[in-house]
């Protein structure tokens, strides 16, 4: 099973992950924003491809491609249930993974946390992000790009604490 939890920075997406994983015995985290760090360091500006020189690691194709085959990787190797934290709204890229995590696993949930913009930015500035940084921007851009049948099930986080959420997702995980 490989559950992605998705959703803008800062809607509760590592901390619903962090819940959730306790829960299922036999399932780790797999977060790829740490491929898109690893990218960052290792892919230097001048080797980069011109659609690559963005602030934003997922326009690098190797991330998309990293990203299913590091979990194709781990769940050969220790036979886990993946639990995916990660922020993924650009539809290749999403396309892209999701249709690659399904071929690992058919039984591949994902859940999209929603909050209102409000709730977003009082959460970024609450774990200690500039207003106008680069979280901030990306929260207006997720915001528009979630809306769309894609991303699959959506859980409204803005009044639901953390146990909340998991309460909402681990049934349907395990049902």
């Amino acid at each position: 099973m490989i559950v992605m939890i998705n959703g803008a920075f800062g809607s509760g997406k590592t901390s619903a992950a962090n819940k959730l994983q306790p829960l299922l015995p036999t399932s780790m985290i797999y977060d790829p924003e740490e491929i898109g760090y690893m990218l960052r360091n290792v892919i230097v500006d001048d080797v980069k491809m011109d659609e690559e020189k963005t602030d934003d690691f997922q326009d690098m194709e190797l991330w998309k491609v990293l990203t299913v085959q590091v979990a194709r990787e781990i769940k050969q190797k220790y036979g886990k249930h993946l639990i995916v934290p990660m922020t993924i709204y650009k539809s290749d890229q999403f396309e892209y993974i999701h249709r690659g995590l399904k071929e690992l696993d058919p039984k591949l949930f994902h859940f999209t946390l929603m909050t209102s913009m409000d709730t977003l930015h009082e959460r970024l500035l609450k774990r200690g992000d500039a207003p106008g940084g680069w979280t901030f921007r990306q929260a207006e851009k997720c915001a528009e790009a979630f809306h769309g049948a894609r991303f699959e099930e959506y859980v409204v986080t803005d009044s639901l604490t953390t146990d909340e959420v998991v309460s909402h997702i681990f049934p349907r995980v395990t049902g």
